[in-house]
């Protein structure tokens, strides 16, 4: 009897997980969903609702790291002489908001699986423009003591909390906006806009630099960055409001019920049930991302900073030198999206994985105070970069069904991007401070040779139906 009543359970929830997935694709959309008979807003509209909104979020993120050697020596204590001890500290932060991006991702992912996408679209933003604000607002250290770090630290948590949730969140709803054999190209989006807010912040950094001394970029120039991110998050705000909900409804839920029952029947999964259900999907997330991230971030954050500690390059000339290469990263982007939709994804993501395993070590190793040089090996490296960019959100969203797909993807994706990804340039700035920065080029290059044996073993999934 005892037996029965543990099975019965286990069998009702199985059921329920089947007729999801059964209903999903022809069910009906949450409650933003227009009924039938109305316009409804365009592929295009919705590509533009997660893409404009994406560019502010990363704008704001990456707004830190391409001014942290201008704010450093305000913020943080400094050392004896050109100690890059200023420079650690704030790298150390810019990880620390990487550490939050787990909990994001499953708080957020949470959200977007129970509440629909553009509730977590929706927080995330909001989130951001605050925590940019404060960045913005953070006193000196010459005035406030540790209270200055302090506000730093807690204002890259808040911004990390909605960097983890905006990945799960956006990649789940570009993915399943996407038509049929257009995931490929519908995924590259997510990188072309976050490469775009990239080149926002870059561009704005250059520009700044060249209108203003290093003295003033100092002293206050280096918050005029992050006001404009404070008030871009509105725009991202508002332009989201028009997107319409990709969630499928539950198949319990009526929608002629009042709210109060339909939330207490409606099947919502459990904030850790993506990781309890589905443990072996969550690994081969991390391993799909290990070398991704690692990859992504030096060579689009990291670089100027490497060529600035390792090379003397001058700061302005190397923000310049990100600028120009993120424009042609983010021009790119597309033709690996319509690539994978055509030839699948494994050829795309093999070839990134055993370039960058091959070919890191040399090129970072011809990083000089050459301009030319320094652009060229930017722009080599991004072409190969471009094999996991452009698919990454469609890899991993096939991975997970709908009803657990944003938490089941947020929570390992953020934990792996924390660990390698976010500790990138803190990792390479010790290995100079140590006396050996010839070995980062080695620690890049072998985790992008553990994630292609992951890709060997992933299944081909371009032309399989999204798992709804």
């Amino acid at each position: 009897m005892i037996t029965c009543r543990i099975i019965l359970p286990q069998r009702r929830a199985q059921e329920k997980d089947r007729e999801w997935r059964t209903m999903s694709s022809a069910s009906p959309i949450a409650e933003d969903r227009a009924p039938e008979g109305d316009h409804r807003p365009s592929q295009l509209r919705q590509l533009a609702a997660a893409s404009v909104g994406n560019t502010v979020e990363w704008y704001d993120w990456y707004a830190y790291s391409f001014l942290a050697v201008y704010f450093a020596d305000q913020v943080f204590p400094k050392g004896a002489g050109n100690s890059l001890v200023p420079l650690l500290s704030s790298f150390a932060v810019f990880a620390v908001g990487f550490f939050m991006r787990p909990v994001g991702g499953l708080l957020m992912g949470a959200v977007a699986d129970r509440r629909g996408r553009r509730a977590a679209l929706t927080l995330t933003i909001l989130l951001m423009g605050g925590g940019s604000l404060l960045v913005a607002l953070t006193p000196t250290y010459a005035a406030t003591g540790v209270l200055a770090p302090v506000v730093l630290v807690i204002a890259r948590l808040v911004q990390g909390l909605s960097v983890g949730g905006e990945f799960a969140a956006s990649t789940t709803f570009l993915v399943e906006s996407a038509g049929p054999g257009r995931r490929g190209l519908f995924s590259s989006f997510q990188y072309v806009s976050t490469t775009l807010g990239q080149l926002l912040a870059s561009g704005t950094g250059a520009l700044l630099a060249a209108l203003l001394t290093e003295h003033q970029m100092g002293q206050w120039g280096w918050r005029i960055a992050f006001l404009i991110g404070a008030l871009l998050s509105l725009l991202g705000l508002w332009i989201r409001r028009g997107a319409r909900e990709t969630l499928p409804q539950a198949p319990d839920a009526d929608p002629t019920a009042h709210p109060a029952a339909t939330e207490q029947h409606a099947a919502r999964p459990g904030l850790f049930e993506g990781l309890r259900r589905y443990p072996r999907q969550s690994l081969l997330i991390c391993g799909i991302t290990a070398g991704g991230t690692i990859a992504y971030y030096t060579w689009t954050t990291y670089l100027p900073t490497y060529a600035q500690v390792n090379a003397g390059f001058d700061k302005g000339e190397a923000l310049t030198v990100g600028t120009l290469s993120l424009v042609f990263f983010a021009l790119i982007q597309p033709l690996g999206g319509l690539l994978s939709d055509r030839i699948g994804r494994k050829p795309l993501l093999l070839t990134f994985a055993l370039g960058f395993a091959v070919l890191a070590v040399p090129l970072l190793h011809l990083v000089t105070d050459s301009f030319a040089t320094l652009l060229l090996v930017q722009c080599a490296g991004m072409v190969l970069l471009t094999g996991y960019t452009s698919i990454a959100a469609a890899v991993n969203a096939e991975v997970f069904p709908a009803r657990v797909r944003a938490a089941g993807i947020g929570f390992p994706y953020s934990l792996t991007v924390a660990l390698f990804g976010g500790t990138a340039p803190y990792v390479g700035t010790w290995f100079k401070q140590a006396g050996h920065p010839d070995l980062f080029p080695w620690y890049v290059a072998v985790l992008c040779l553990v994630s292609f044996f992951v890709y060997l073993a992933l299944p081909e999934t371009a032309r399989r139906p999204l798992d709804g």
